[in-house]
């Protein structure tokens, strides 16, 4: 079976440690590719065959748009932030609304990386708009 491939933009250093050990952990998951500045995720993610993305830490007051402009190249890519000022991690996919989860456990956010079903601690109707191709 192939792996999920997961590209991560993150840091400070401290977090973007604990998150590849999470990752890399898992059978049927690989780093694909790993930046420190969201402005390097879009190259990144058009220069590699990727399945997710993790952008951490974010300020998300709406779909980043950054999303956005992956899901250009990537239509099917899971893409998962953390929050920067809070505990809120948020899910985006392409023709779904935006789910918000609080305090997600790491099981979750694996889960949701790998685009696993909705788990039951996201709210059914967080979100403020439907993401679709610009």
């Amino acid at each position: 079976m192939a792996k999920i491939k997961i590209l991560v933009s993150s840091r400070p250093k401290l977090l973007s440690d604990v998150i590849r050990k999470l990752i890399v952990s898992q059978l049927d998951m690989e780093i694909v590719g790993q930046v420190t500045d969201p402005l390097k995720l879009l190259a990144a993610a058009s220069d590699t065959d990727v399945d997710a993305v993790l952008i951490t830490p974010i300020k998300a007051n709406g779909a980043p748009r950054i999303c956005n402009l992956l899901f250009l190249g990537h239509p099917q890519l899971n893409i998962v932030t953390l929050e920067a000022d809070s505990h809120y991690a948020y899910l985006y996919r392409l023709g779904l609304r935006r789910l918000r989860f609080e305090t997600p456990s790491s099981q979750t956010i694996l889960n949701l990386l790998r685009g696993g079903p909705i788990p039951l601690e996201a709210p059914k109707t967080e979100a403020d708009e439907v993401h679709s191709a610009p």
